[in-house]
């Protein structure tokens, strides 16, 4: 399997190590990209990461088998709309967010019916952004989520299910109700509560005059490496999802009042009961393979 032409839109963590893996693994002719930085496009040039790359959206998507667009969710229908009359026929979209069923709406208005929407969602990252952060193994062993559209060509979803599996992901394919409802709950509320649990803290470090940060431990620390992605893209996540994450919210809420009361009432057997119940998700997802045993998550300090 290989493409003639690959367009990435945005060529930040997930674009630029999706164009090192393109080009590791050989699966197009040609690789460019398009960004509004003219700073970025000749960075990703020098780094020999594509073969070109410039602000023109729309000239630089012309002609291309695959377009990925790999921008904030905000910014789609302006991208959609700068590139919609130059898809050719037969033209595979996906993208890269996190967030599925509102986007996918959104684009099936603009698209002609010869254009095969795909949303793709590679569950991979770091705290890390730019085209600097990327690396090409960031997809290997990670799931990638596809959520065809109605009008997807079935030839087409099986192609672009290759092209991930040749970048090393484990895919699954789901509808994007399905998507925003368990991403919802095993990133999107994982990410809104590092962001709080940090932000309460500096609040309180601020109150009290005193050096929480310098004293941290673990905890908040890990917390405070989520905490750390991209402010714009998770924004945009929260909004584009706002549906689901209320909910969460909402059942965080109630089991965190529970939590408080059980404290409160120094209930010791319903503490060790929740606590016990929750140890057991962690086995659970390394057992999985979706992380490893070793001490302090196998991170070297």
């Amino acid at each position: 399997m290989k493409f003639k032409k690959i367009c990435i839109i945005g060529c930040g963590l997930i674009g630029s190590s999706l164009a090192r893996a393109i080009k590791k693994n050989n699966l197009s002719d040609k690789v460019v990209s398009s960004n509004r930085s003219e700073k970025i496009n000749k960075k990703v040039v020098e780094l020999k990461i594509v073969d070109d790359s410039g602000a023109d959206t729309k000239k630089m998507s012309e002609g291309s088998d695959l377009i990925i667009i790999a921008t904030p969710l905000s910014s789609y229908e302006d991208v959609i709309l700068k590139i919609k009359k130059s898809l050719k026929s037969g033209t595979i979209l996906t993208d890269v967010g996190s967030a599925k069923e509102k986007i996918t709406s959104l684009i099936e208005k603009y698209i002609p019916e010869d254009i095969s929407w795909i949303p793709s969602h590679p569950i991979a990252g770091t705290e890390q952004s730019g085209p600097e952060a990327g690396f090409s193994e960031l997809f290997k062993n990670r799931w990638c989520i596809l959520t065809p559209s109605q009008k997807a060509k079935e030839q087409d979803i099986n192609l672009l299910k290759t092209f991930w599996e040749k970048l090393g992901s484990k895919v699954d394919i789901m509808e994007a109700k399905q998507h925003d409802y368990i991403l919802s709950i095993t990133s999107h509320i994982p990410h809104l509560i590092a962001y709080n649990i940090v932000n309460t803290s500096l609040n309180i470090q601020d109150e009290k005059e005193s050096t929480i940060v310098k004293y941290s431990a673990g905890g908040l620390r890990d917390f405070t490496r989520i905490a750390a992605s991209n402010p714009i893209m998770w924004r945009d996540v929260f909004i584009q999802n706002k549906k689901n994450t209320s909910k969460i919210i909402d059942k965080f809420i109630k089991n965190l009042e529970d939590l408080k009361k059980a404290i409160e009432n120094e209930d010791g057997k319903k503490l060790e009961q929740i606590f016990t119940k929750t140890k057991k998700i962690r086995k659970d997802i390394i057992e999985a393979g979706q992380d490893v045993e070793k001490p302090d998550f196998g991170r070297k300090l």
